[in-house]
């Protein structure tokens, strides 16, 4: 396949869900072998760069019987599955047993013809890793306990819920150092350099099966947060990170591989700099929820080089859906930005559709939704335009804008630009929650001395207007609450 492109768009599924849905709507078991070929076309029509398989390995059931001992977890369950049964918990895809593709998904045969499947439609495949935890049953624990951190039977008795016996040993249980552990995974040691070389071995043979790899809670292997967490259990600190370690071994067997960080904390920055080629922009994700559209603006002033190694989402499987986060026209600006800032963009099965039940990655179905159809119609008018202007391929650069002493609303304002050679596109948000007024200055050469129309590809208005005017004092724009315009720019 040709190389990842620079900006790629990936599309997140969850699989057993997605599986068992297609099941239903054919009365027969679909597993990755046997999904119908109109259901890849359907994928791939809209555009995407790639897939992320989420959830494809081998469940643990150790975890399972952790997971229904667990009264919180049952009444999430129950929240988003109102008639759950025992069935639907087939355990946590981050507590995984084993690096293989799960037999009920269709096993490493049906991976395969997946990928191959994608492949023919110009799609790349992302996977999982977990690089802090693995399942209490996986077979480490019992072959190589030297790879955990370890307690001892008072640690146990103490700490029951952060603490395990197994095998004969006693193994803490995975955690990062703000919430308490998870009772269902064993905590690996990131310092122990056998570990270190098995996750090498790990991420290679997934790197057999696919073209890039998404790595749950990146930061917590990183030295300082592990010696934070773990202090003298954890051992000697090495004298190198781990994530340059493990990176640098697989791309030296599979170049151009992928590597895809889940990362708070303000970490983005050093994860890029340790080997990854995106970081998760939950930075920019918070800011639409709750920031003033200053702070967006601001964020979105950072050095070029850092933002295009951002992945810009509004909504994943850790997050809530946007249509139950965002009101209506908010997510469709949201949507908007998300989509058309210079990074990878993450889009999440049952996006389009306006599903508002965040799902627990536990559970094998999901409740039945109305679809709201204006949105899927706005999100096949967005990614449509998007792939059919080669948006994402040119230069952007953020617009200014100013406004009046006597009216601050220009302020909710943010506007960019992408040029591509002969093509323009002008993109403006209004982030608030009233009208706003603002004069957005347009970059860029050969704007002055012409007449441009102005086409916005979600709605089919134009205007025209001076390239004097757009360059100099700025296009006057009006937006009400939550508006934007996608505007294709072209000469008279």
């Amino acid at each position: 396949m040709n190389p990842w492109p620079k900006r790629p768009i990936i599309y997140e599924i969850n699989t057993w869900v997605w599986l068992q849905k297609l099941g239903t709507k054919r009365n027969a078991p679909v597993t990755l072998a046997t999904v119908p070929k109109e259901e890849w076309d359907a994928i791939a029509s809209f555009g995407f760069d790639s897939v992320w398989f989420m959830g494809g390995w081998e469940r643990s059931p150790a975890g399972i019987r952790v997971a229904m001992g667990n009264q919180g977890l049952l009444a999430d369950f129950r929240r988003a599955l109102p008639d759950f049964t025992d069935a639907d918990n087939v355990g946590s895809p981050y507590c995984v047993r084993n690096y293989m593709v799960d037999p009920h998904l269709g096993g490493p045969e049906g991976l395969a013809i997946a990928r191959k499947e994608l492949a023919k439609r110009g799609l790349k495949l992302i996977l999982d890793f977990v690089p802090n935890h693995v399942a209490p049953d996986h077979p480490w624990v019992t072959e190589h306990p030297d790879y955990f951190i370890q307690g001892d039977s008072e640690d146990a008795v103490r700490e029951p819920t952060a603490f395990l016996a197994a095998g004969g040993h006693v193994f803490a249980c995975g955690r990062d150092p703000y919430f308490p552990a998870w009772p269902d995974v064993l905590q690996l040691n990131a310092f122990n350099p056998g570990l270190r070389g098995a996750a090498i071995e790990t991420v290679s043979a997934i790197a057999d099966q696919c073209d890039g790899v998404r790595c749950d809670m990146a930061m917590l292997v990183m030295n300082d947060i592990f010696q934070r967490t773990w202090g003298v259990r954890a051992g000697a600190r090495p004298a190198g990170e781990y994530w340059p370690e493990v990176t640098g071994a697989v791309r030296a067997a599979h170049p151009g591989f992928l590597f895809m960080a889940e990362a708070y904390w303000d970490l983005e920055w050093e994860l890029q700099q340790q080997g990854f080629d995106y970081c998760y922009d939950k930075k920019l994700y918070d800011r639409l929820e709750h920031g003033p559209a200053e702070e967006v603006r601001l964020h979105l002033c950072a050095d070029m080089a850092y933002q295009e190694r951002l992945v810009r989402f509004i909504e994943n499987h850790d997050e809530p859906r946007a249509a139950a986060t965002f009101p209506a026209e908010k997510a469709r600006a949201a949507a908007l930005l998300a989509t058309t800032l210079p990074g990878a963009v993450l889009l999440h099965e049952g996006q389009f559709e306006g599903r508002k039940v965040r799902l627990p990655v536990f559970l094998a179905r999901r409740p039945d939704e109305p679809v709201d159809a204006d949105l899927r119609a706005f999100y096949s008018k967005l990614l449509d335009a998007i792939a059919k202007d080669g948006l994402r391929k040119g230069e952007w650069r953020l617009c200014g804008r100013e406004g009046w002493p006597d009216n601050r609303s220009y302020l909710n304002v943010v506007a960019w630009c992408w040029e591509n050679g002969n093509s323009r596109h002008l993109i403006v948000v209004n982030l608030g929650d009233s009208a706003a007024q603002a004069r957005v200055q347009v970059p860029g050469e050969g704007i002055k001395g012409k007449k441009w129309r102005l086409t916005d590809l979600l709605t089919g208005e134009s205007w025209d207007r001076d390239g004097d005017e757009m360059a100099g004092e700025g296009l006057y724009v009006e937006l009400g609450a939550w508006r934007c315009n996608f505007f294709r720019v072209q000469p008279l």
